[in-house]
């Protein structure tokens, strides 16, 4: 299997769709995915990348750059990441995790950073395969949302 990796294009954003659905994040449809695609292609702080054998998407990954505010140098985030279920297992999430932190690395980060439910077991054990240390019990993640348009 050859595998190329690619940044995503607008014309990605069904596969990208059902890529994330396969994740439990149903989407609104095609035209507001590819709006954001294509928000994250002008944004040079972050970069979504596409795997893809042939002209068939079998992943996605976004990933982001953020200054450090306490120190200097930057750290990037894995935003997203998912591989089609019928390419896990065959380097396809290895490939796009090495993109996302060159990328990263390019732009002067020093850190990686990647959040994953707690249900993921499998991801889990993917993430520590690249040396990635797992933070739980050491801190803890909040979450509100906010009101739309900054209300």
């Amino acid at each position: 299997m050859s595998v190329r990796i690619r940044p995503a294009h607008r014309a990605d954003a069904l596969a990208v769709n059902e890529l994330l659905e396969q994740l439990g994040y149903p989407q609104d449809g095609r035209a507001v995915t590819a709006s954001r695609i294509r928000t994250w292609a002008e944004d040079p702080s972050g970069a979504a990348y596409v795997a893809e054998v042939g002209d068939r998407v079998l992943g996605v990954i976004a990933v982001q750059v953020c200054p450090f505010f306490e120190r200097d140098g930057s750290w990037g985030r894995i935003v997203a990441l998912v591989v089609c279920g019928r390419a896990r297992g065959r380097g396809v999430g290895s490939r796009l995790v090495a993109a996302a932190e060159s990328f990263a690395a390019t732009r002067g980060c020093v850190r990686m950073e990647v959040t994953s439910g707690d249900r993921r077991q499998d991801a889990h054990a993917f993430y520590r395969r690249r040396g990635y240390i797992d933070q739980a019990g050491e801190s803890s993640r909040f979450l509100r949302d906010l009101p739309v348009g900054g209300s």
